[in-house]
């Protein structure tokens, strides 16, 4: 699934969020970005370095954690939580490899570190990488990252 690090964009026109609803593994991610209301952005700016939670690394979060962030009270959190996910500007998997506290889109930094071969951002793994879009590159990861409250 990886793809050579000197890919250009995806030409196929489509965007971050198309190219991750394409994909098949982020349709939990996709209803997150729309109750965040961060759909738009992530289509018509950027480009962006989305480390996207699949739908199984949503699954593992606490028993009613996901719903509770859906709220529409919640709007603030879930925003939080999702731009700690994404990293302004487009980093291969080679050059995410090279970085060690890169600074999220959310404001903190996510630590990245290299464990028995397996590349992490905060707690989740890198499992798919390099899957380009025109504005962006997503790498899937096998956990959903919670920023420290401020």
């Amino acid at each position: 699934m990886s793809n050579h690090d000197s890919q250009p964009a995806d030409i196929s026109g489509k965007s971050i969020v198309e190219t991750a609803a394409a994909n098949g593994s982020f349709h939990t991610l996709g209803k997150a970005l729309e109750a965040a209301e961060l759909t738009q952005t992530l289509k018509d700016s950027g480009p962006y370095t989305i480390f996207a939670p699949t739908d199984a690394a949503f699954e593992k979060l606490p028993k009613g954690t996901l719903e509770n962030w859906l709220k529409p009270e919640n709007k603030a959190e879930l925003i939080s939580v999702l731009k700690y996910h994404v990293m302004p500007g487009r980093a291969s998997f080679v050059e995410v490899e090279k970085l060690t506290a890169p600074k999220m889109m959310q404001g903190q930094t996510a630590s990245i570190t290299k464990e028995g071969g397996k590349l992490r951002i905060g707690g989740a793994a890198i499992q798919a990488r390099d899957i380009t879009s025109s504005n962006g590159i997503i790498h899937a990861i096998d956990a959903v990252n919670v920023p420290t409250k401020q």
